[in-house]
């Protein structure tokens, strides 16, 4: 058996290899990603939720997590190639289980996000998606400052997880 996978894994190679010296190639978003001259505009985005700066909050996760993910341009409104623009819809917030007492102890907080992308060059969107939602659970407990720690990490996690899932997408349609 070990034998026939690396026989097919040769055949792909040798395919690859063909494919590449008949002028096509494998390209990945990562050559506009690592282009310094690109420069998008991700402002904070709008706050339709009840936590104070979450939109802010999001968009800063996202500028974050494209530079981790390998965009080399530059971020601003002003000159933009790209402009997202996004709005915090809502943040949920549901009881998943309850302790022996019945009152809440684990929680599941939802973040839904609307996101736009437009080229601005061109004036067209690239990309539109509405009600995108990540999630994070949290425990609670009769200390309201426990709780509240809990939540708070929460939404940064489901912040952070819509902002891996963004840039991915970015990356795609870049």
């Amino acid at each position: 058996m070990p034998r026939r996978i690396a026989h097919l894994l040769l055949v792909a190679l040798a395919f690859l290899h063909a494919a590449s010296g008949c002028g096509y190639r494998l390209q990945s978003g990562k050559e506009r990603f690592a282009d310094p001259t690109v420069r998008m505009g991700v402002s904070p985005f709008s706050n339709r939720s009840a936590i104070p700066e979450a939109g802010a909050r999001v968009a800063e996760r996202l500028r974050e997590e494209l530079r981790r993910s390998g965009f080399r341009g530059s971020f601003g409104a002003a000159g933009a190639t790209f402009l997202i623009e996004g709005t915090v819809r809502e943040i949920r917030e549901d009881v998943f289980s309850h302790g022996a007492d019945r009152f809440a102890l684990e929680n599941r907080l939802t973040l839904v996000v609307d996101i736009r992308v437009v080229e601005v060059l061109r004036g067209g969107v690239l990309w539109k998606e509405s009600g995108l939602s990540e999630t994070a659970s949290y425990f609670s407990g009769t200390d309201a400052q426990y709780t509240e720690a809990n939540r708070g990490a929460a939404f940064e996690e489901a912040a952070r997880r819509m902002a891996v899932r963004l840039s991915q997408t970015l990356r795609v349609i870049l």
